[in-house]
């Protein structure tokens, strides 16, 4: 058992998140073992009315500084981080030229154990505790992410990007290891099998991971909506409706679905723990099945951004009463760094709406790339086991330690902040990798 004084962040649960942040000035917070043997929040609160609680455990006071949940990224490539800030017109230029040629060296063992070994700190570096990955069609790119995962102790969910068509030959790996049996089939003996040798490991999990519909046959789909009923407890992650020539595409290939989106839930693809990047240019049907089959949206503002893609509807979103959390989706997206991703978000916030002039609460920011994001992850307590991405008593002991004097000017603006949600608007602004201090798993 230990214990932390300091400034300390954490969410109610039953609050509207754009009010729901709770603040100590001098907080402690106590991490232990709980029946389970699983490290967590055993008491949070004011330090003067918890510092008799505890008796003998030693007490680390952080002055200055202050604790928050670690954060949680919905919807990140690993793959992706060495064509982080490539030119090109849009979506589907910028796979082409810049994305499929790097995601086929990761046919190499030793390409994708150095990759990951170096993609894992730069979360860590950046304060993300738990993330939601893509990997590549080779297996040796799963291997390595989730190796290198539970060599850190990170809670990590990835698994093998299904392609079968519309992609480069080298990097659909179509070639069977002993020749018996064709790629889709061996794409989906490949994913039960690592399935079974990943999934609920310490603390990871698999995703079954088409990439998008336009990279996989009918027959792919199909494969992978039977997995995912015959593992329930895995997640299903993929794009959809990021931009409208994405679009155009997958309802030409798949013209029996209602819709882009509907063309997942045809296949078994929609239901809790199922996770679409983007959902930009949807209708009030698409948002309706999100919500009627309790799938989630991972925003990717840095990305949408960058790619010209367009803006998530926070307004509509809220409206249909769906889930969604915030995602730095490297590499199309900019920066690994919370605080950039809720900075975009703030921007698509204001820009973006059926209604203009929407206002993200700092609160509210900071909730997504959290316990909101952990909430759409199904990783709140759902399922009986310690909730992620908060600090109430009871979750999983994962926290950043954040410096608000650590550049002349954060420390200025921070100073001068009159309530919580200037402190908290302050770091988003200013905020970088400099701002995490320290990133604490247990």
């Amino acid at each position: 058992m230990k214990a932390y004084r300091s400034a300390i962040l954490r969410f109610a649960t039953d609050s509207e998140p754009r009010h729901a942040a709770v603040y100590e000035s001098d907080g402690l917070l106590v991490v232990g073992a709980n029946a389970q043997g699983t490290q967590v929040v055993l008491a949070v609160g004011p330090y003067l009315a918890l510092k008799d609680q505890f008796p003998g455990v030693t007490v680390e006071h952080l002055p200055g500084r202050i604790i928050a949940p670690g954060f949680v990224d919905m919807h990140i490539h690993f793959p992706q981080t060495d064509v982080i800030g490539s030119p090109s017109d849009g979506l589907l230029p910028w796979l082409e030229d810049y994305t499929f040629p790097e995601e086929k060296r990761f046919l190499a063992p030793e390409y994708s154990v150095q990759a990951a070994t170096f993609f894992i700190a730069e979360l860590l570096r950046n304060g993300v505790t738990t993330a939601l990955c893509f990997a590549t069609s080779h297996p040796e790119s799963v291997n390595a992410l989730f190796a290198e995962a539970q060599a850190k102790n990170m809670r990590l969910i990835t698994g093998l990007c299904l392609m079968d068509r519309n992609a480069p030959v080298d990097v659909l790996n179509l070639a069977a290891p002993d020749g018996s049996n064709d790629a889709t089939e061996q794409s989906l003996i490949d994913t039960e099998k690592l399935i079974n040798q990943w999934h609920g490991k310490g603390r990871l999990g698999y995703a079954i991971t088409p990439r998008f519909a336009p990279t996989s046959s009918e027959a792919q789909l199909r494969g992978a909506g039977e997995l995912a009923a015959k593992y329930p407890d895995v997640w299903i992650q993929s794009h959809v409706s990021e931009n409208k020539d994405e679009i155009a595409w997958a309802r030409a290939l798949f013209p029996k679905s209602v819709s882009y989106l509907a063309t997942y839930a045809d296949f078994g693809l929609m239901r809790d723990r199922a996770i679409y990047a983007h959902c930009i240019h949807f209708d009030d049907d698409d948002r309706a099945l999100m919500r009627a089959t309790g799938a989630a949206a991972a925003v990717s503002p840095t990305s949408n951004l960058f790619l010209g893609s367009g803006f998530f509807d926070y307004a509509a979103a809220d409206r249909a009463g769906f889930y969604y959390g915030l995602a730095s989706d490297v590499g199309g997206g900019t920066s690994f760094s919370p605080f950039h991703t809720m900075l975009a978000a703030y921007y698509v916030g204001r820009e973006g709406q059926t209604k203009p002039g929407v206002s993200l609460s700092p609160q509210h920011l900071w909730w997504q790339h959290t316990v909101g994001a952990a909430q759409a992850l199904g990783l709140d307590g759902r399922q009986g086991r310690p909730a992620v991405g908060n600090l109430q008593p009871g979750c999983e002991a994962d926290f950043v330690v954040l410096n608000p004097q650590v550049t002349p000017l954060l420390a200025r603006r921070t100073a001068r902040a009159d309530s919580l949600d200037e402190l908290l608007f302050a770091m988003i602004v200013l905020g970088d990798d400099r701002l995490i201090e320290r990133t604490v798993i247990y």
